[in-house]
């Protein structure tokens, strides 16, 4: 039985071509953290009590932010600007005050999906919502619009407004 000893020579390349192995590795894995773009928020309406009604349509600015991973959210404007190209879900709840109420979600100045209450003599509030999925594009901005002389609660936790990046375009 013979025992050789290593070329150390041998040894020296096959050490090297690891290393460039690994920093291949640790390239790759940077790239894929990078594409691990978060976006999500989760908002409430708190301004204690009845909100609205308004003589103007008004965007409503949720002042409550309880998420806002990727600070897409903007709590002063009631906006959601798009930071990444991708799929986004959205949704929203209210509960509907004395009045009738009217929201709408809005994709840039487009209206996408609305919902709406209207106020009966034998039931004086109601909650509602709805839920959308849009492909946006970077800088799209999403928002929820009341129309003029609507109201909603705007307190104990009803009306709210979220959303997240569900996938981002390559």
């Amino acid at each position: 039985m013979s025992t050789s000893k290593p070329n150390m020579s041998d040894l020296g390349q096959s050490l090297y071509a690891m290393a460039e192995q690994l920093i291949a590795l640790e390239n790759r894995l940077k790239e894929l953290e990078k594409d691990k773009t978060k976006v999500a928020f989760g908002t409430m309406l708190e301004k204690g009590g009845v909100h609205g009604p308004f003589k103007t349509d008004v965007t409503l600015a949720y002042n409550k932010v309880f998420t806002n991973i990727g600070d897409a959210y903007d709590s002063s404007s009631g906006v959601f600007t798009a930071p990444v190209a991708g799929v986004y879900y959205f949704t929203f709840f209210y509960h509907a005050g004395k009045k009738a109420t009217n929201l709408q979600l809005f994709k840039n100045s487009q209206v996408i999906v609305r919902t709406s209450e209207e106020k009966t003599s034998y039931d004086t509030t109601d909650s509602g919502g709805n839920a959308v999925v849009l492909q946006l594009e970077e800088r799209d901005e999403v928002y929820l619009r009341m129309d003029a002389n609507c109201e909603i609660w705007a307190g104990d936790h009803h009306t709210s407004f979220s959303g997240f990046l569900v996938s981002k375009d390559k």
